[in-house]
């Protein structure tokens, strides 16, 4: 039997402490040998009396022979600068979503890549999802698909109210980067990474600074009172786009941190020349979900039940780390994979923000639907 995967856990937030330690820990094909944090605490507290475990400040210290992958879940303005220094040390990177913040930085992460002949892997678990893959095999009952729609939409659901994740400047952008990602990652699960020809989208943040709107399950004692977080962020809690594929299949998403809702909930309908296609289940943690996942498919009048398999909260988790095991094992195929399918993904997310740019601006009606202007990774967030 081929020895664990000896992995580097790099940033001991929320991400790794809740998602990525434990299932490392319980996978029998990884072994978690190094931690590393600027915190000493965490560190300390993240190693749990496992002697052996590395303890560093930076990655600096990371190099080829101590560790065969790196899993980096840091805030989202560091994870391609520290995802490039690993990759460029020749050290194997999973790197949760949103795997970089503009296409600039996914032309670093390309380059680090070949310099350090090492290999990127993104992070993006809803696609492992077994009601979504089970969506994902039954697609072609719809026969050829001529919309999609996905929404994941929280009521109250705003992460780290205060903190970094509602900041632009450390996030790059709102719940299109973080929960729209995900629904960008299932989309292309169920229609092959489509190129799109059309992306309109609008942004509103009507919850971001109220405190009643945050994420209760995941808050943050540093985020501020209950009623207020003083106001300083300054991204979109609520995206809306619309997007047309090359081949002429449109789209519709939203993703919403927070909203007027009871209960926090994912949609996901295709419809296509021989039916129509609809999962509605909670994507994510939160416990203000709705029941478990239902999905339906219509035809003709008559809409029947497709059973789906239960499986507990998270794992989708579990079941990406076992496909990782795999690609590891042929890892040099994989590479320049995630960083291609990043760059479709990144694409449309500084479309939308654009398109939401240009339709505050008075010269934005003059230049027409579906006008792509110079340079759109500085325009990104601009919401």
């Amino acid at each position: 039997m081929a020895a664990p995967v000896r992995v580097a856990m790099v940033g001991l937030g929320w991400a790794a402490t809740s998602i990525w330690l434990p299932r490392l820990r319980e996978h029998p094909g990884f072994v978690v040998t190094a931690v590393v944090d600027p915190d000493q605490a965490a560190r300390e507290s993240a190693a749990q009396d496992r002697s052996g475990t590395l303890l560093l400040p930076d990655v600096g210290g990371l190099t080829p022979d101590m560790v065969d992958l790196a899993v980096v879940a840091v805030p989202n303005h560091l994870h391609a600068p520290i995802a490039c220094t690993l990759l460029a040390n020749g050290i194997r990177v999973f790197l949760e979503k949103p795997v970089c913040l503009n296409s600039e930085e996914a032309s670093r992460l390309a380059a680090a890549e070949r310099a350090g002949g090492a290999v990127l892997f993104a992070g993006s678990a809803a696609r492992h999802r077994a009601d979504v893959r089970l969506l994902r095999d039954l697609a072609e009952k719809a026969g050829r698909v001529r919309h999609v729609e996905l929404e994941w939409v929280r009521a109250r659901g705003v992460p780290d109210a205060g903190g970094w994740f509602t900041r632009r400047e450390l996030a790059g952008g709102g719940a299109l980067v973080d929960l729209g990602w995900h629904l960008l990652d299932t989309l292309a699960a169920l229609l092959g990474s489509p190129r799109f020809d059309q992306v309109a989208g609008t942004v509103s943040s009507d919850f971001v600074n109220h405190g009643s709107a945050r994420a209760a399950w995941r808050r943050d004692e540093s985020a501020g009172p209950e009623e207020a977080v003083g106001g300083g962020g300054d991204v979109e809690d609520t995206a809306r786009c619309f997007l047309v594929t090359r081949s002429g299949v449109s789209v519709s998403l939203r993703a919403s941190w927070a909203s007027h809702r009871a209960r926090d909930a994912t949609r996901i309908r295709v419809d296509g020349s021989a039916g129509t296609l609809e999962l509605n289940c909670t994507f994510g943690f939160s416990p203000n979900r709705e029941g478990g996942p239902a999905l339906t498919y219509t035809q003709d009048g008559i809409t029947t039940t497709v059973p789906v398999p239960p499986e507990p909260i998270g794992a989708e988790y579990a079941r990406q780390l076992d496909e990782l095991h795999g690609l590891l094992a042929t890892a040099e195929e994989s590479q320049g994979r995630a960083v291609e399918e990043t760059r479709r993904t990144i694409d449309v997310i500084e479309r939308v923000y654009e398109s939401a740019r240009l339709a505050r601006t008075p010269s934005g009606a003059a230049r027409g639907p579906g006008r792509r202007e110079p340079s759109t990774a500085a325009l990104r967030g601009q919401a």
